[in-house]
């Protein structure tokens, strides 16, 4: 209704602008919330633990518009160093958009969306880092002289890791309800802002097209995470077995 044109064709437009915002949250999300998962579950107690426990904390509670709002009045008002809005420069088309200026576009929208994520994956890894470090093969591995970060990297990495992929893949639904807000602040034209623009304006087949898309986005993450992780689980105890 309020774009003229059929659903299937709206949520393909809007989805093909809004997958690479998802999927750069979802990447830097990830990466930066297990480093510092495992950082703090290595200096568990210490300062470093902490120190990331309270900004993953303080990451964990703070509402996706707020953020995006801080970082637009910081990084494109006081210091004008990104665009502050869209997916490219206003007035150009798509096609004269090139990949350097839509990046620059995506930075923002993009950091918004990471930092939503950051605090749960971190605080989760930090907890398996911690666990395994207290478990027996560990005090085995250091007994034989394993120890620092080779020993984090060839023993706990392997444990700790597979759990928190799999809460990632899990998360999505989170970083689709984060970027409904997201791509509404930065006005990015994704499919985030269709669905706010479809429910305000009363758009029903296309709220409702949107929504079954996004519970199908939901459950392939879902599925992904419970594949994944018993996958993992089958190597594990086949190697056990031997």
């Amino acid at each position: 209704m309020i774009y003229n044109a059929p659903v299937g064709e709206v949520i393909g437009q809007r989805f093909a602008a809004s997958f690479l915002l998802l999927a750069g949250a979802w990447l830097l999300s990830g990466f930066f919330g297990i480093l510092l998962g495992l950082c703090a579950g290595r200096y568990l107690n210490r300062w470093p633990d902490r120190l990331i426990c309270r900004f993953a904390y303080l990451l964990a509670s703070l509402p996706t518009f707020w953020v995006g709002l801080l970082l637009l009045a910081l990084f494109a008002v006081h210091w004008p160093l990104l665009p502050v809005c869209c997916a490219w420069t206003p007035g150009l088309s798509a096609d004269e958009a090139d990949w350097a200026m839509r990046a620059r576009h995506l930075l923002l929208p993009v950091t918004t969306l990471a930092l939503l994520g950051v605090g749960n994956i971190a605080l989760h890894t930090r907890e398996r880092v911690a666990e395994v470090l207290a478990s027996d093969f560990i005090r085995y591995a250091r007994a034989q002289g394993d120890g620092g970060w080779p020993m984090l990297r060839f023993h706990v990495l392997r444990h700790a890791l597979t759990p928190a992929i799999c809460l990632q893949f899990a998360s999505l639904g989170e970083l689709i309800g984060g970027s409904l807000l997201a791509e509404k602040v930065f006005s990015y034209p994704g499919l985030g802002q269709a669905t706010v623009d479809a429910g305000l304006r009363g758009d029903i087949p296309l709220l409702m097209g949107i929504v079954l898309f996004c519970t199908l986005l939901v459950f392939l993450g879902n599925t992904a995470a419970r594949v994944l992780l018993a996958r993992i689980n089958r190597g594990w105890e086949g190697e056990h077995a031997v």
